[in-house]
């Protein structure tokens, strides 16, 4: 008794072109949960009736989850929170590392002042000092003196004018 298989083979056809609908594909596992199948068809017996029998063997009973959580002495998952973290937050280290190095310049200046006062200037009441005109960068500058009317005029070479 020779049947024709043309239907299941182009159903498997489709199935490998990933086209077969839900239905299409149970009946491909019903074809091959049966004992009777043509030996051309054989090697795709076992992606077939594969599901039929792994899923029976191996599932996980409903309380798996409890097992395992009285296992590590946990009863439930612990749930996390996302926050949101502004701008503001996200730059005080900044804020702090600014405020550290304007406090350490302050005493810094401070503390160069005091070095820097003579021993003549008693303690001032109003705890200002007062200016003393000594030498500044622009009353020493070189600038004061004008280069251009102490040199003589000289004529230019003739060589370098052409």
């Amino acid at each position: 008794m020779i049947m024709d298989y043309k239907y299941i083979e182009q159903l498997l056809e489709r199935y490998w072109n990933c086209e077969t609908s839900l239905e299409e594909e149970d009946i491909l596992r019903t074809f091959f949960s049966q004992k009777d199948i043509p030996a051309h068809l054989l090697p795709y017996q076992a992606l077939f009736v594969y599901e039929q029998k792994e899923v029976s063997t191996h599932i996980l009973g409903s309380d798996f989850d409890s097992k395992i959580l009285s296992v590590i002495n946990e009863e439930e998952p612990l749930k996390v929170k996302a926050r949101t973290i502004t701008m503001t937050q996200r730059l005080m280290p900044l804020f702090k590392a600014a405020a550290v190095v304007a406090i350490f310049l302050t005493l810094g200046n401070a503390a160069q002042e005091s070095f820097n006062s003579s021993k003549n200037d008693a303690v001032n009441l109003a705890g200002y000092n007062k200016i003393d005109k000594g030498a500044s960068v622009a009353m020493s500058d070189s600038t004061t003196t004008d280069t251009l009317q102490k040199a003589t005029l000289q004529p230019i070479p003739a060589n370098i004018i052409k």
